[in-house]
């Protein structure tokens, strides 16, 4: 029995040379970049592999619904029709979604065209499904067939649900190495979806950041990217990557963006890693990233073209996924008193207000936020001066004599004081907040008051998850794993005694698994982020009990 889609919307399309996991074909500068003499510096076997169309960026999933779920591809029609060439004729391309991989009951079909004005990426909300059930989908153009993908839609809004899993990730820098972690966390064959928490892509240019000295694989385009043409490129050249390829055909993804979707330390009017007038207007900029992110990703668009929204998981959680970077102030330059200033703010006045509006009303069991910086207040004063200029460095805080990072809720505390107290006043419990970012992995309280913690009570809990790839504090100090996290990890925590756990050398990823009981994460190590064919260990455990807003340690994984 077919049921069709309730809504389809077309993307934009780009064009981007492919990298293998072992080979990578540099394109030339983005902005001039002419589609025929790219085409022609590709091999011959890859310019055969770009028969048109052909579906060389995988198929994706996310945002899933109690009835529905978005789907995304993008497809190449010509040879020439490379991401950000803004050429190539518009394509019809089909799509069908049935319960078995094998296609023998399809429930769902439907069709829409991609054009070079999305850049001929694909998008299709489809509704209709039926709540938490297995979905394979595929697409197809032509005569070819994308990869066939699994995805899986959320419970009903008041189904008793026993238990979820989700994959949590961020900070995944293409140069510093390979996604070997996205590859393990497809194999699990477990997660009802798998979170994002920014920093899906970076910006900057060729061998500019956080490859403890060695790009490993140079990215598309090489040089750092400013224009729609620009961000395509980058876009595409990591959904070229296997292992991301093989994350996004397992599962559907819940994905936010941070700084380095846009330029390093974005904020409303700017970025420390944007020059306005040298490169161009940072309102053109930030423009041309969320054309790009929207196109390329499978996320619905929020209000005013942002993240923040909401997803529910019947009566187990619901998921408030925040946008941190559209609406903030300009981060304090030091650790100064501005940073307590109620003028300036971090989510914007009315995403604050959606926050907490949605975290009274809610009546599911746990509350998870979806928070691409660090919530929990961060003091390292005591740290000796040998680790304090290398930790200020990933940090970005004073290297001389530290408070606070102020890019994260430390340089907002107006912000941070008003959902704590909302969370207080309305005794709303079982909150946890999810966070990627600062490239360590962390369990942590979230005290009203860190000063006289644990004295003061604990609002919430948060769970950090460290970078897939992007350097952390071994790498940039290069030294062997493990060597800073020993000396500093004990300081970092007689300093802020609502820190359970730091880990501040290892790459890696999560896994949450949520009970009516309790909320764990699970977190894993890889062996080499230089490897394509890196291990993966589980190194850690910490769960939240309901009711009590405190980390504790669990000694095996879920």
């Amino acid at each position: 029995m077919t049921s069709p889609h309730r809504s389809v919307e077309a993307v934009p399309a780009r064009n981007t040379l492919a990298p293998s996991r072992r080979t990578v074909v540099k394109a030339a500068a983005a902005g001039a970049v002419l589609a025929g003499p790219l085409a022609a510096a590709l091999p011959a076997r890859a310019r055969a592999a770009t028969a048109a169309p052909v579906f060389r960026h995988g198929v994706a999933s996310g945002d899933p619904l109690p009835d529905g779920v978005l789907l995304w591809t993008r497809v190449t029609p010509v040879p020439e029709a490379l991401p950000g060439s803004g050429i190539g004729p518009d394509t019809e391309v089909g799509w069908a979604v049935a319960r078995d991989k094998a296609f023998t009951d399809v429930v769902a079909t439907g069709s829409t065209t991609a054009t070079a004005a999305t850049d001929h990426t694909v998008k299709a909300d489809i509704r209709g499904l039926q709540p938490g059930t297995d979905y394979w989908f595929r697409f197809t153009s032509g005569g070819a067939e994308s990869p066939v993908a699994r995805t899986r839609t959320a419970p009903a809004a008041d189904a008793a649900v026993p238990g979820l899993r989700f994959g949590v990730v961020s900070c995944a820098n293409w140069e510093a190495g390979y996604f070997s972690p996205y590859r393990h966390l497809a194999a699990r064959g477990d997660l009802d979806a798998w979170l994002h928490l920014g920093d899906y892509i970076y910006e900057y240019g060729t061998g500019e950041y956080g490859t403890r000295g060695t790009v490993v694989r140079p990215h598309s385009p090489a040089h750092e990217i400013l224009t729609l043409a620009d961000y395509r490129i980058r876009h595409a050249t990591y959904k070229t990557d296997p292992d991301l390829q093989a994350l996004h055909l397992a599962a559907p993804v819940v994905a936010i963006w941070d700084d380095h979707e846009f330029a390093d330390n974005a904020w409303s009017g700017g970025a420390t890693n944007h020059t306005e007038g040298a490169e161009g207007a940072w309102a053109a900029r930030q423009a041309a990233a969320k054309q790009a992110y929207f196109e390329w990703m499978p996320v619905r668009p929020a209000v005013a073209g942002t993240t923040y929204r909401r997803l529910r998981f019947g009566k187990l959680a619901d998921l408030s996924l925040l946008d941190l970077r559209s609406f903030r102030s300009q981060q304090a330059a030091t650790a100064s008193g501005s940073v307590d200033d109620p003028d300036r703010t971090l989510t914007g006045r009315a995403q604050l207000d959606w926050l907490k509006a949605g975290l009274k009303a809610s009546d599911t069991k746990w509350r998870l936020v979806g928070n691409s910086v660090m919530i929990s207040p961060f003091a390292v004063g005591a740290l000796s001066a040998d680790l304090l200029r290398p930790l200020a460095k990933l940090l970005g805080l004073p290297q001389e004599g530290i408070a606070v990072n102020t890019d994260q809720w430390d340089g907002y505390t107006d912000d941070r004081r008003e959902l704590l107290a909302h969370l207080k006043s309305n005794a709303i419990g079982n909150t946890v907040f999810l966070t990627g970012d600062i490239h360590m992995a962390w369990a942590n309280d979230v005290p009203y008051d860190a000063g006289t913690y644990p004295l003061s009570a604990s609002a919430a809990t948060e769970f950090v998850v460290t970078s897939l790839t992007s350097d952390n504090l071994d790498d940039i100090v290069k030294v062997p794993e493990g060597t800073v996290s020993a000396v500093a990890a004990p300081v970092i925590q007689a300093a802020n005694r609502h820190v359970h756990w730091v880990d501040t050398d290892r790459h890696g990823y999560g896994v949450l698994d949520i009970t009516a009981e309790r909320a764990q994460m699970d977190y894993y190590v890889i062996s080499d982020r230089r490897s394509p064919d890196a291990t993966s260990q589980w190194a850690r455990s910490y769960r939240t009990r309901s009711g009590t807003q405190k980390v504790e340690r669990s000694y095996t994984p879920v």
